[in-house]
C-alpha cells in the first residue's frame, strides 16, 4: 500500500491568486504549471518533456515540482523525490512559501522509494520551515513518524502522529498507522480505539481491516480477527494485503489455539 498524497496545485493557497490582478509573470507561470499538472495525469513523459523545456525557459522551481509529479506519476520514486528537493532548494532560494510543500512532497516520495533516512531529511526541512498548516501539516508530521518507524524510533515516531491526529483527524491513514504503532507498543486499548476510528473512515480498505484482524488477534479474539481478515481478503484478493490475510486466516485451520497477528504490509 503506497501513500503518495500530492499536493496537484501548490500555488492554489497563494495570497497573490486569492486577489483579481492584471495578468503578469506570477499568473502566466500558474497557468502553465496548471496545464503541466494536468499533462502528468493523462501523459506523464509528456509532461516530464515540457517540465524540462520550461526549465530551460526559466520555469524555476515551478518546472521542476510539474517534474516530480510526472516522475512520480510513473512510479519513478527515486527521481520524483530529487526534482522534489530540487524544486524545494530554489524556492527557498527565492524565499517563497512553498519551499516546504516541496520538501514535503520530495519526503512522501522517498517513502515510496523506500528510503526512510532521505524522507526523514527531507520532511524535517519541511517541519521547521513553518509555514505548512492544517491539513498539509498533518500530513507531513504523518509521513515524518512513517519514516521514524522505518528507522526505528518508536518513541519519536509516535509524538509525531499524535500531532498528526489533530492536523489531519479525518485521514484514515492516520487511524492506521497509530493503531499499528500502538500494537507494536503493546498498548491494545489505544489499539482497539484507533482501529475503530480508521474502520469509521476506511472499512472499504483492505490494510484497514488486515490491521483490525492483528488487533484482534493480540486481543485473543478470533470472531474478531477472522472476520476482519476475511474481510481484508474479499476486499482485496490479488494484493499483498489480501495475500496476508489469507495467510492469517489459514492458522485456523486445525488450530485451537489463540490467533497469531498477520505481518502487516508496508510497515
Amino acid at each position: 500500500m503506497i501513500f503518495l498524497l500530492l499536493a496537484l496545485a501548490p500555488l492554489q493557497a497563494s495570497p497573490e491568486l486569492a486577489k483579481p490582478a492584471p495578468a503578469g509573470p506570477l499568473e502566466i507561470r500558474t497557468d502553465r504549471l496548471q496545464r503541466c499538472i494536468a499533462l502528468t495525469q493523462s501523459d506523464p513523459a509528456a509532461a516530464r518533456a515540457e517540465a524540462g523545456r520550461w526549465r530551460i525557459a526559466g520555469g524555476r522551481f515551478f518546472a521542476r515540482a510539474c517534474a516530480g509529479l510526472a516522475f512520480a506519476a510513473e512510479k519513478a520514486w527515486p527521481s520524483a523525490a530529487s526534482e522534489f528537493e530540487e524544486a524545494a532548494r530554489e524556492a527557498q532560494l527565492a524565499k517563497d512559501v512553498h519551499a516546504a510543500t516541496y520538501w514535503a512532497q520530495a519526503g512522501n516520495a522517498w517513502l515510496a522509494a523506500a528510503d526512510p533516512a532521505k524522507a526523514r531529511a527531507a520532511l524535517d526541512s519541511a517541519l521547521t520551515a513553518g509555514t505548512l498548516t492544517g491539513l498539509a501539516l498533518g500530513e507531513a508530521q504523518l509521513d515524518h513518524a512513517r519514516a521514524l518507524v522505518a528507522t526505528g524510533d518508536l518513541e519519536s515516531a509516535r509524538t509525531d502522529i499524535d500531532l498528526a491526529l489533530t492536523n489531519a483527524a479525518d485521514d484514515p491513514l492516520a487511524w492506521l498507522l497509530s493503531a499499528t504503532l500502538a500494537r507494536r507498543e503493546a498498548n491494545p486499548v489505544r489499539a482497539k480505539k484507533d482501529i475503530g476510528e480508521a474502520l469509521k473512515r476506511s472499512a472499504d480498505d483492505a490494510s484497514v481491516q488486515l490491521e483490525a484482524g492483528n488487533i484482534a488477534a493480540m486481543a485473543g479474539d478470533e470472531d474478531g480477527a477472522r472476520a476482519a481478515w476475511g474481510q481484508a481478503a474479499r476486499l482485496a484478493p490479488d494484493t499483498p494485503v489480501g495475500r496476508s490475510a489469507v495467510t492469517a486466516l489459514r492458522q485456523f485451520d486445525g488450530q485451537t489455539s489463540a490467533p497469531r497477528p498477520s505481518t502487516p504490509i508496508g510497515r
